[in-house]
């Protein structure tokens, strides 16, 4: 696919666990929009809290409040604030289960006095410290402690709502946000701490934000690269073209994510961007042709080395390749059989135009390991393989992509590629089919353009009348 906009989580993700953005962070941030590709944040901290990151990296966009609000830096593209009374009726129920709450307007995250401290740097950095199983009992005694000191009083929050609020925060448990949620059928709950939940309208994520910036600068939410790590990233994550989980990030996240990466400080989003060929390696010559680049990224992790300067394949590596090469061809015959004796014959002709192609280039010249032998036969393979397209009328942009990002699924829980002892080909880890076959994702894109083409008729027949 081509990645025409990245989207990065901040918590977790854009920011390591000093709060700080790594360097390497910064450098593969610079690249991207040197390539010409937008860049922005999609996050549940509000507008206030984005800002500095926006200035710092000279970012394009950024969807908070999980979509509530959404920014460039010159104008407010969208501001969707929860309903008044669904406001009053937070604060009540808040108020009779004795649950701190704030509030998100456009400048600050007003109200709990215990949230706000809890929201600070220091105290997100302690939490990464407490288990996850230990989270209700610390939230618990940690509200009922500190809400004697810090009361918080009810007239305060509704005079805070006369001004448009983006999204709510709810002190609470998983568990207890879930009895929250059963009240409330009309919001949406969603979490990136363990300790409170984040309410905000019920059509509204950060996909759906992302959708929307697509929209106003000319890109598919399957054009989009995102990167998360908490439960609120699961449905950005499950919709956008290439989504990657953090190393640092939930279970959760990294199921529904079609890679994870190393955590938030350990480079992870710069080595995501070299996994999938977005940035270059250093110290590694790239093509023009892209495609080219992509498979040489592929080559890069599963080899663990690329070839810098040019050289010929010697005899028994040769028959490796050409081996590989053939068992597509007979795919390729099989697909194109109506039956098994359809099948047979033309795997016949094949045995038959091989021993026919052997006696030819035998009479033509002599055996010998030559480069430019080797090249020229491997461009007319690709040349052929082109025409084959063309005569199809299929475009093969769009699905070299989608082969492209199964193949760099073959990557096992080590980090590495394994091959077969005696065929050297690539195996397949055990969840490889289910994440990464390819074959729905073409049939789709064939689909496409077909519908396309379809279309363009239809278009062409009106214009006639």
């Amino acid at each position: 696919m081509e990645v025409k906009a990245v989207f990065f989580d901040i918590d977790g993700t854009l920011v390591n666990d000093s709060r700080t953005v790594l360097k390497s962070t910064e450098k593969a941030i610079q690249s991207l929009k040197e390539q010409g590709i937008l860049v922005g944040l999609a996050t549940g901290r509000g507008p206030f809290f984005v800002k500095p990151f926006m200035e710092q990296l000279d970012l394009d966009f950024a969807v908070t409040y999980n979509g509530q609000y959404i920014f460039s830096r010159d104008r407010v593209i969208s501001a969707s604030p929860i309903d008044k009374q669904s406001l009053r009726d937070l604060i009540a129920y808040a108020k009779k289960h004795r649950k701190e709450i704030s509030l998100g307007t456009a400048e600050a995250m007003l109200g709990s006095k215990i949230m706000s401290f809890g929201m600070s740097p220091f105290s997100q950095w302690t939490s990464r410290f407490i288990p996850k199983r230990m989270a209700r009992t610390v939230s618990h005694g940690f509200n009922k402690v500190i809400s004697k000191a810090l009361p918080q009083h009810e007239k305060d929050l509704l005079q805070l709502i006369q001004e448009p609020i983006y999204q709510a925060l709810i002190l609470a448990s998983p568990e207890e946000s879930r009895k929250i949620e059963a009240d409330f059928p009309d919001l949406k709950f969603t979490r990136s701490s363990p300790y409170a939940v984040d309410i905000i309208n019920k059509d509204t994520s950060k996909l759906e934000g992302i959708r929307r910036v697509g929209k106003e600068y000319g890109f598919d939410i399957h054009q989009v690269m995102a990167f998360g790590d908490s439960d609120n990233d699961l449905e950005m994550l499950s919709g956008v073209g290439l989504s990657i989980a953090m190393g640092n990030g939930t279970s959760s996240v990294k199921e529904v994510a079609k890679h994870t990466t190393t955590s938030n400080s350990q480079d992870g989003i710069h080595k995501a961007l070299e996994h999938f060929g977005i940035l270059a390696r250093e110290k590694v010559f790239t093509s023009s042709d892209h495609h080219f680049n992509k498979v040489k990224e592929f080559h890069s992790v599963m080899d663990e080395s690329t070839q810098e300067e040019p050289i010929a394949w010697i005899p028994q590596d040769a028959r490796y390749r050409a081996g590989f090469k053939l068992e597509e061809l007979v795919e390729f015959l099989r697909a194109a059989s109506n039956s098994e004796e359809d099948f047979d014959s033309s795997v016949a002709y094949l045995h038959q135009a091989l021993d026919k192609a052997a006696d030819k280039v035998r009479s033509k010249s002599q055996a010998e390991v030559s480069l430019v032998g080797q090249v020229d036969a491997l461009i007319d393979t690709l040349y052929f393989t082109y025409g084959s397209f063309v005569l199809m009328g299929v475009d093969p942009e769009q699905l070299f992509d989608i082969v492209h990002r199964a193949n760099m699924g073959k990557i096992f829980p080590d980090g590495k590629a394994h091959f077969d002892p005696v065929t050297h080909k690539i195996l397949k880890p055990d969840d490889w089919e289910e994440k990464y076959a390819p074959e729905g994702a073409i049939k789709e894109e064939l689909e496409r353009q077909i519908q396309a083409y379809q279309h363009s008729i239809e278009q062409k027949e009106e214009n006639k009348e």
